[in-house]
C-alpha cells in the first residue's frame, strides 16, 4: 500500500512538474523598448515572448488610456492571460491587417509588410504606388469611410486586428468590430507634436509583425539623417523670415509655436514669426494681423491647399499686399500628389521628417544641401 501511495505520489509531483515546464511564467524580466522622442505610447516585452503595448495619447487632451497584449501564436497556448488587464489581446505575427490612417501606410511599407494589408477607408486618398497597386489588384478592399466604416465588409475581411484612430473614444464602428471579437488597437502618431516622435510610431508597428529590429534600423537611419541636416542648418548665421497658412472665411489659420510645422521650421533654423506663439495646433488670426507682422516676410510657406498665385489672387487680394507673395516665395506641399489626388505630405511627411526637414533647409537656406531636389515642397506656379 505504501509502495502504491508513493507511485500515486510521484505520478502527483511528475504531472505538476511538467505543467510547470510547459505553462511559461508570466512575471518574468520585462525590457522596456527605448522610445526616445514619442510621447504617446509605450512598449515591454518579457522574456515569455508577450509584448505589452501602451497608448497614452490616443488623441488629444484623452484621459482613456488603453493597454494591449501582443502574444506570439506559437506561444498563446502556454501564456495565461487576464483578460480583464488588457483593452485587447492579438496574436502575432500578424498575416491580415486593417490600417485607417494614411500615415499608417508608410510605416507598413517600410516594415516590408504592406501585403498583410488588406482593407482601408477611403481607399481613394491613398498615395503610395505599392498600395494603390494592391487596391488596382483587388487585393486592398475599401471598407467605407472613416465616419462610417463598413463593418460588414470588415468581418468579411476577417483580419487578425484592426488600427485605428479617433478623436475621442466614441466611435461605434470599433465597438461594432470588437464585438465581433476582432481586435481594435488605437494608433495615436498624429498627436506628436515633434517631428521625429511622429517618425518613431513606426516601432508602434513593428511588434505586430514581429520586425522589431528592423523598424529600429529604419528609425535609426531616419533620425541620423534628420539630425545631420538640422545640425548644418545651424550653422548658418542668416535667419529669414517665414510666414504660413491662409485665409478660411475671412479668418487665417497659421501652426502655433509649438506646433508640429513650426518644430520643423525651428530645426531649420528660421525666424518662424510666430515661433513663439503658445499652441499645438493651429492659430486663428485676422488678415491684418498677419499683415502688421508678416508684410516684409522672406518666405511663404505652406499657404493652405494653393498651388498657383493666380489662385491666391482670385480669393483674396490682401495676400497681393505680402513682399513673399509679389517676390514669389512661396512654397507648398499642396502641388505634390499621388495618383488619386491624395496630398504625399500627409501620407509620407510623418513618416520621413528627414526629407521635409531637407526641403526646407534648401529653400529657406539656399547655401546649404544645393544639390538637394524638392521632394514635398514645391514652388507656387
Amino acid at each position: 500500500m505504501k509502495k502504491i501511495t508513493l507511485l500515486f505520489l510521484s505520478l502527483i509531483w511528475f504531472c505538476c512538474k511538467e505543467k510547470k515546464e510547459e505553462s511559461l511564467p508570466f512575471e518574468n524580466t520585462v525590457d522596456k523598448v527605448s522610445i526616445e522622442y514619442a510621447k504617446g505610447f509605450s512598449i515591454e516585452k518579457q522574456a515569455n515572448g508577450l509584448t505589452t503595448l501602451k497608448i497614452s495619447s490616443p488623441w488629444p487632451n484623452a484621459k482613456d488610456r488603453f493597454t494591449y497584449a501582443l502574444v506570439p501564436k506559437e506561444k498563446m497556448a502556454f501564456i495565461n492571460l487576464n483578460k480583464n488587464e488588457y483593452d485587447a489581446i492579438v496574436t502575432v505575427p500578424v498575416e491580415k491587417v486593417i490600417v485607417t490612417s494614411t500615415t499608417h501606410i508608410p510605416a507598413l511599407e517600410a516594415l516590408n509588410v504592406l501585403d498583410k494589408l488588406v482593407g482601408f477607408p477611403n481607399t481613394k486618398f491613398i498615395s503610395s504606388k505599392a498600395a494603390r497597386k494592391k487596391i488596382n489588384e483587388g487585393k486592398l478592399i475599401e471598407i467605407g469611410n472613416n465616419e462610417s466604416i463598413n463593418t460588414e465588409m470588415v468581418l468579411s475581411l476577417s483580419p487578425e486586428v484592426v488600427i485605428g484612430f479617433g478623436i475621442n473614444a466614441q466611435n461605434k464602428a470599433y465597438e461594432t468590430i470588437q464585438r465581433s471579437n476582432i481586435p481594435v488597437v488605437y494608433n495615436g502618431d498624429w498627436t506628436e507634436q515633434t517631428p521625429l516622435g511622429k517618425a518613431e510610431w513606426i516601432k508602434f508597428f513593428a511588434p505586430f509583425f514581429e520586425k522589431e529590429k528592423e523598424a529600429e534600423v529604419i528609425f535609426e537611419k531616419i533620425e541620423a539623417s534628420y539630425n545631420s541636416v538640422k545640425e548644418l542648418a545651424k550653422k548658418t548665421k542668416i535667419k529669414p523670415s517665414v510666414m504660413s497658412g491662409a485665409l478660411y472665411k475671412d479668418v487665417w489659420y497659421l501652426p502655433g509655436g509649438d506646433s508640429w510645422a513650426a518644430q520643423f521650421l525651428k530645426d531649420a533654423n528660421v525666424n518662424y514669426l510666430w515661433g513663439e506663439a503658445a499652441g499645438t495646433g493651429s492659430l486663428s488670426l485676422s488678415w491684418e494681423s498677419v499683415l502688421q507682422k508678416a508684410k516684409e516676410a522672406d518666405f511663404w510657406i505652406a499657404p493652405a491647399q494653393f498651388i498657383t498665385y493666380d489662385d491666391m489672387k482670385k480669393a483674396s487680394q490682401h495676400y497681393q499686399q505680402f513682399d513673399a507673395f509679389t517676390q514669389k516665395k512661396v512654397y507648398t506641399f499642396a502641388n505634390t500628389k499621388g495618383e488619386t489626388g491624395g496630398i504625399l505630405y500627409y501620407e509620407l511627411g510623418p513618416q520621413r521628417p528627414d526629407l521635409v526637414l531637407k526641403d526646407l533647409i534648401h529653400i529657406l537656406h539656399p547655401e546649404i544641401l544645393p544639390q538637394h531636389t524638392l521632394f514635398f515642397f514645391k514652388p507656387l506656379e
